[in-house]
């Protein structure tokens, strides 16, 4: 009996759910976590800090979780999307891979040598480095995280990822 009370008093709000439901769906059709603006502009919220709030109440009740302080690390506990609606990540050929972090290495090189780093740009690498993750190349992605951050920090760009 006192099991059920624990479960009804950690069920989601309505607005909960509704936020729950878009982070699981944003994942399953990208394949990375949506940042706090994009779940701020996909909800109609009115500023990232009610995003915020609702994430960060959801943690608390367990639903969410952060897998570690970097940007698009939301993960949704229990997740209610079938696994065959989910984006399968494709295992890469050693070739591919290669290939593909060269690519992006490039992109790397450009933006850390342009006079000034464009928030967009940022974003556009962020994409890159969760498609290595989706593609199964996490040793490569996990490369690339800490120039990213050194990136950021040069921009001065705020954090309002998750």
């Amino acid at each position: 009996m006192e099991e059920q009370k624990t479960d009804v008093a950690v069920r989601p709000t309505k607005k909960q759910k509704e936020l729950l439901s878009f982070i699981e769906q944003f994942i399953a059709a990208h394949g990375y976590s949506p940042s706090y603006r994009e779940i701020m502009q996909g909800l109609r919220y009115s500023s990232v800090a009610t995003v915020a709030l609702h994430v960060n109440n959801l943690i608390k009740r367990g639903h969410l979780q952060k897998r570690d302080r970097s940007a698009r690390s939301l993960e949704v506990v229990k997740p209610t999307i079938a696994a065959e609606t989910k984006i399968m990540p494709k295992q890469l050929k050693t070739s591919e891979e290669k290939w593909l972090v060269d690519k992006i290495e490039l992109f790397f090189k450009e933006v850390e040598n342009a006079p000034a780093i464009i928030e967009k740009e940022l974003d556009q690498l962020y994409v890159l480095i969760g498609a290595l993750k989706v593609l199964g190349a996490h040793g490569a992605a996990s490369s690339f995280i800490a120039r990213l951050s050194e990136l950021k920090k040069r921009s001065g760009v705020n954090e309002y990822a998750a």
